[in-house]
């Protein structure tokens, strides 16, 4: 039988095991998009207009620390005491994507999906979550990326609706 923590890392490692070549840094909404310098960790498709690799926006930590990272400090279900989130804002990877649509579906390393309102992005202020506490995120422990909500900006967001939109170990995102 094959561990959660093998599966995860088999996952991951089969969900990209295409190469990218590099063309340079990130750019700008509306330009080209780099392609990945190193393991690719996020792929977006859909209604999307900036694309890499094959239709898709591909992304490696990298390129999604070249972003404007933000961060929050917030509690939740999942820790004893308030934890700090660092990341980037879906809103702007959205816009770095050219995003279009009025949902996004986000997948999981274990195939977990759920649907979420693209509104939530740019009202709610859910980031793709890279770090916790200042550490790289482990795919054992939610990693390599979460979607977090400042949970504790608003009591709304305290409910199972938007638990269950905090997609950990993410891995894809659709937008519809």
């Amino acid at each position: 039988m094959i561990s959660r923590r093998k599966f995860s890392s088999l996952a991951l490692s089969a969900a990209f095991a295409s190469t990218f070549a590099v063309t340079g840094p990130v750019a700008e909404a509306g330009q080209t998009l780099a392609n990945p310098d190193g393991r690719p960790i996020l792929s977006i498709e859909g209604r999307i207009k900036v694309v890499n690799a094959n239709g898709k926006a591909v992304f490696d930590r990298q390129m999604l620390e070249a972003m404007n990272m933000v961060s929050i400090t917030t509690s939740t279900p999942w820790f004893d005491n308030p934890v700090t989130f660092e990341g980037v804002a879906l809103k702007d990877l959205m816009t770095r994507v050219d995003a279009s649509g009025e949902t996004v579906v986000a997948i999981a390393l274990n195939d977990y999906r759920t649907s979420i309102p693209l509104a939530d992005f740019y009202d709610r202020g859910a980031i793709l979550a890279i770090k916790r506490d200042g550490d790289y995120m482990p795919i054992s422990d939610k990693g390599p990326l979460f979607i977090v909500y400042p949970y504790d900006s608003d009591p709304a967001l305290h409910s199972q609706k938007f638990y269950g939109r905090s997609v950990w170990q993410l891995s894809r995102l659709i937008v519809k």
